[in-house]
């Protein structure tokens, strides 16, 4: 018999070779008929592949972030067995899932697939899965596998099975008619999807390089009822609404340049008010609690990310090293702003009395991502963190972790994220080749980030594999006004870039002892928090934070310089907007000013200027009738703190 390790600790028996769907029919059949795929041993399998040992197990179901990705997969192969039985001939690359479904790009032979075909071959997918055919895994061999596509004559297939070692062993997928080469997991059988919408039809290099050809990728998404995909479908519209890239031309927030390069955002007035805004904020919380800002470099020496260890995992991801005139001399763009905070602490000795030291910088960073890959302000290859590194004692560790962890609840608690919760992400023991630094300095980072969350009584998930390189890390995954998901904020715990570096400080015991390094970002990405901002608040930025907060609008030039009077005393109060003197219709000034989304417009007549006062309307809700100016500003001042609540 075998031991199965359930997540709550209680162990079960079971013979060799038992499958987690039978672990699930075990426990209950309403269960099994949940039960997408398992997690054996922290790895995601098939539910129906055997259990040969003892084994953790924990079983997922569409509640869980991996049975979706089973789930979307697995609907990536059944939309395969569909295009393959609609255009004959057809090969494919590669079909994974994504966030939030999935794609598959295919080689139509000559053919082009169109918004036009979809229905039909959502028609033939919903066939397919009602026949319900189980996706059977079958591990073969390199040359059997190679033997098997070419006679197929998918080059694409053979092209990533000849990328593969010699003796490495690979595994097919089998539903129905289609045949994959796949690493898995899938679900047990088509039968689980029901529901089918594909989204879209766009181009993709093979490989992701624009010198191969082009592909057709097709996009999609699949759900377990039809109820789930008109849930989705009624997020989809309000999301296409609320897409910052359309907001952020509307409201003039930034822009992209084509002679500047792609994935470079340029911020225009407002949006560079916005962002000012949105990091004064965040300097003030950070010298309340004891940071000093630098300011470092937009390029750095190539040996200053080969000690990092950035050049190894990031270098193919970043922008090509920059020669000098020096024979020799490389360069790059900075693509992390640690090593940079490292040089910082070394740059003179220090005592266990300097500890704590935290220091920070709104630095830009820069990622050669892949064309198509980039999407507004979400993924760039130009972006600013508001990155902070605390260099500190192995005790100080928990006290600091705690204070950080208070400034980015602080932090999601300002811009309106009431609801989120916490992802501890850990190193994969399977993998230790992903990572630097000792076993020990990996049990002490991931021990102090479990005990700090479990302190302050923090909702946490935990995810094997999701750390980075040098260290776990505490990643915020917020939920916007349409129910979607996002991670923002990162907290890491690093015992690794200090020992690279070979940061001492000298202790107590007179010695030189190893600071621990915190890495921190409340908002992660500038640009991607901003993109997320828009969506979430739809363009109607909370009162704070508006770049412009009220419109004037006088009825006719003749109110003009009565409108310069009150902007002015208005900026003294430190309300900001401006006077829309164009020769239009008050109606249609109302109406531009609604799309704007300023929260306030004042109406400015004949009776306005003759009491001293202002027509108010408040914007989505209507007239406010005729105030003083100084009833104006209680108003206003009243709104603002109300957000304060």
């Amino acid at each position: 018999m075998i031991n199965i390790t359930f997540p709550d600790g209680k162990v079960r028996e079971y013979e060799p070779g038992t499958t987690a769907l039978e672990v699930a029919r075990s426990i209950s059949e309403g269960l099994a008929q949940k039960v997408l795929s398992a997690k054996v041993n922290g790895e995601v399998w098939d539910a129906t592949r055997p259990i040969p040992t003892d084994a953790t197990l924990t079983l997922l179901t569409w509640d869980d972030k991996d049975g979706k990705t089973t789930f979307w997969h697995s609907s990536a192969h059944l939309m395969a067995e569909a295009l393959e039985a609609l255009f004959p001939g057809i090969k494919f690359g590669t079909g994974p899932a994504t966030e939030n479904g999935f794609y598959y790009d295919v080689d139509p032979g000559g053919k082009q697939i169109s918004l036009d075909d979809l229905p039909k071959i959502e028609e033939k997918m919903l066939e397919l899965a009602r026949q319900k055919n189980g996706y059977i895994r079958r591990d073969i061999t390199r040359d059997e596998a190679l033997k098997f596509f070419q006679e197929k004559g998918d080059e694409y297939k053979i092209e990533l099975i000849e990328k593969r070692g010699a003796d490495e062993a690979l595994t097919l997928y089998t539903q129905g008619n289609f045949v994959d080469l796949c690493r898995g997991p899938h679900i047990p059988d088509t039968g689980f999807i029901k529901a089918v919408k594909l989204t879209n039809v766009a181009g993709a290099y093979w490989q992701g390089d624009e010198t191969r050809q082009q592909l057709q990728r097709i996009y999609g998404v699949a759900f377990p009822k039809q109820k789930d995909l008109q849930e989705h479908l009624v997020m989809l519209e309000e999301a296409r609404k609320r897409d910052h890239r359309k907001l952020g031309q509307e409201l003039e927030l930034f822009m992209f340049s084509e002679r500047v390069g792609a994935g470079l955002p340029i911020w225009l007035p407002k949006g560079n008010a916005l962002r000012d805004r949105l990091m004064n904020f965040l300097r003030t919380e950070q010298e309340k609690r004891g940071y000093k800002l630098v300011t470092t470099p937009h390029i750095g020496r190539k040996e200053l990310y080969v000690t990092s260890g950035h050049y190894a995992k990031y270098g193919k991801d970043s922008f090509q090293p920059i020669h000098t005139p020096r024979e020799g001399e490389e360069f790059l763009l900075k693509p992390m702003n640690c090593p940079h905070h490292c040089e910082i602490y070394a740059h003179r000795p220090h005592s266990y009395r300097d500890l704590p030291m935290r220091i920070a910088e709104f630095g830009t960073v820069y990622r050669y991502e892949q064309t198509g890959e980039l999407h507004g302000l979400s993924r760039v290859r130009g972006f600013t963190q508001d990155d902070a590194h605390i260099f500190c004692t192995e005790d100080q560790v928990k006290d600091e972790f705690l204070n950080v962890l208070d400034l980015t609840r602080t932090v999601l608690y300002k811009m309106g994220f009431k609801e989120f919760t916490a992802q501890i992400s850990l190193r994969d023991p399977n993998t230790p080749e992903k990572y630097l630094g000792t076993d020990e300095n990996w049990r002490n980072a991931e021990n102090a980030i479990i005990e700090a969350t479990r302190e302050v009584g923090l909702k946490t998930t935990m995810e094997l594999g999701e750390a980075a390189f040098y260290g776990p890390k505490l990643d915020f995954m917020v939920r916007d006004a349409i129910g979607r998901q996002w991670q923002l904020g990162t907290i890491q715990v690093d015992y690794n870039l200090p020992e690279r570096f070979e940061l001492e400080y000298v202790g107590a015991d007179n010695k030189t002892h190893r600071p621990v390094m915190i890495h921190r970002a409340p908002f992660g990405s500038m640009e991607r928090f901003i993109s997320i901002l828009i969506e979430n608040t739809a363009g109607k930025f909370p009162l704070w934070l508006m770049p412009e907060q009220y419109a004037l609008l006088p009825i006719s030039d003749k109110f003009v310089d009565y409108c310069k009077e009150i902007e002015e005393k208005l900026a003294a109060h430190d309300i900001r907007g401006y006077i829309d003197d164009r020769s239009e219709t008050i109606g249609r000034k109302i109406r531009d000013t609604e799309l704007k989304r300023i929260p306030y417009m004042l109406i400015v007549g004949e009776k306005e200027m003759e009491a001293g006062a202002v027509a108010v309307r408040r914007q989505g809700e209507g007239d406010k009738g005729s105030v003083s100016l100084e009833a104006f500003v209680e108003l206003f001042e009243e709104a603002l703190a109300k957000e304060e609540e």
